[in-house]
Parts: structure tokens; C-alpha cells; sequence
């Protein structure tokens, strides 16, 4: 590996919400970003980073072209941040089995099997961030539902987990993210904060994780949570 070549920092699901939040905060830090996203936006070009746009990561070849792409970047960050929400509840799961494994990939599998996939390419002691939910804890699920949501966020979290096993030899550190409920098209724009508060929230966690909490899941006000 080159270690002349400059490290960058990926976030997926880059192009509205969250995602963009983040890459405008890291680009007004100077960080060297590459945003990646199914589209694109005008907003998303203006930070100046480099996007990579029509990417579905819940297909097995967008993923394999995106890291064909990406061959010869060295990354210190990992930001997966992509998501799909789709509500159900118990009376509509046989009609909605699909609508659950399309869950399962775009917020589960797809980003555990990028993140190990360009793990090759992360300088040593860098990190890897999953936003996650609070609605994949089992011990603090009270209203029941969203059963495609939380199952494929809780099976994020023990992915995310075993990744901070697997990579702690390299000194990678893994977080799971919660970003808060946050105001945007996913929720309806409903919620109790605006992306740009989420993301900074988030990229604080992200500056204070180590190998000392590696693995562990966090709230993006700073506050612990349960599995």
C-alpha cells in the first residue's frame, strides 16, 4: 500500500439528511471526503468533495463496483450512513416479508459487508462508524412495531460488534451511532432535530472513539445505550 497517498473519509448516503450534514461539517474541517450516495444534489457538490453517485449498496454489484472504484484510497474513517425505514406492524408482516429483507440488506448486511470489504484500505488505527438506531435495542423497545427496522438494526449493531473484535488487532475502533430523531425525509421530516445538530452530535462521537470503547453504542448527545 502507498503510504504516500493521502487518507480520506467515506460516508454513504451522502446526498440529503444526515449524510450530507456530515460531509459539509468534515469539509469545513479540511477533511478530504468522498461522499457516496444512490443520487446526487446540489448541496452535496457545493462541499467540494468527491461524490460518487448511482450506488445501490443493497446490490451486490453497485458494492463491488464501488470498491473496484476505490482501489488505491487509504481511508482514517468510515462513516456507513445509508438507511432504508419502513414501518409495519405485526398484522401486515406477511404482506410486507419483502419490505423486511430489503431492510435487512440496505441497513444490516450492505453496510457490515462494505465496511469489511474496504478494511484492506484503512490506515491503522482508524475507525468505522455505523448510524444505528435506538430502535435496534431490544432492551428498550416499549412500543413494539417496525419490525423490519429494528430487527435489521439490531442485527447492525451485533455486526458492528464483531467487526470491533475482528479489527482491534489493527487498532481500527468501531462505533454505533444513534443519530437522534432526526428531521428528515425519512421520518417525515418529523423529529426533534435538525440534521446539521445530528451530524455534529455524531462527528463528535466519532473524534472520541478509541479502542477503549470500541464497539460500543452511543447516543449522538454522548449518553450510553443499552443492546
Amino acid at each position: 500500500m502507498d503510504t504516500k497517498v493521502a487518507s480520506k473519509v467515506l460516508v454513504t448516503g451522502a446526498s440529503r439528511g444526515i449524510g450530507l450534514a456530515m460531509v459539509q461539517q468534515l469539509r469545513a474541517e479540511q477533511r478530504q471526503v468522498i461522499a457516496v450516495g444512490r443520487g446526487t444534489s446540489v448541496a452535496l457538490a457545493a462541499t467540494g468533495a468527491q461524490v460518487l453517485h448511482g450506488f445501490d449498496l443493497a446490490l451486490h454489484s453497485a458494492r463491488a463496483d464501488l470498491v473496484a472504484q476505490l482501489q488505491g484510497e487509504r481511508f482514517d474513517c468510515l462513516l456507513m450512513n445509508a438507511g432504508l425505514l419502513k414501518p409495519d406492524q405485526v398484522s401486515e408482516l406477511a404482506q410486507c416479508a419483502d419490505a423486511v429483507q430489503q431492510q435487512f440488506m440496505i441497513n444490516a448486511l450492505a453496510p457490515i459487508l462494505l465496511a469489511a470489504a474496504l478494511a484492506p484500505q484503512m490506515v491503522d488505527g482508524g475507525k468505522i462508524c455505523f448510524i444505528t438506531s435506538r430502535m435496534g435495542s431490544i432492551s428498550d423497545n416499549s412500543s413494539g412495531g417496525y419490525y423490519g427496522y429494528r430487527m435489521s438494526k439490531a442485527a447492525l449493531n451485533a455486526g458492528g460488534k464483531s467487526l470491533a473484535v475482528d479489527l482491534r488487532a489493527r487498532g481500527i475502533s468501531v462505533g454505533l451511532l444513534h443519530p437522534g430523531y432526526v428531521r428528515t425525509a425519512m421520518t417525515g421530516n418529523q423529529g426533534h432535530t435538525s440534521p446539521e445538530e445530528s451530524a455534529r452530535g455524531l462527528l463528535a462521537r466519532v473524534h472520541g472513539l478509541s479502542l477503549a470503547n470500541s464497539g460500543s453504542f452511543w447516543h449522538m448527545d454522548g449518553s450510553p445505550l443499552s443492546w
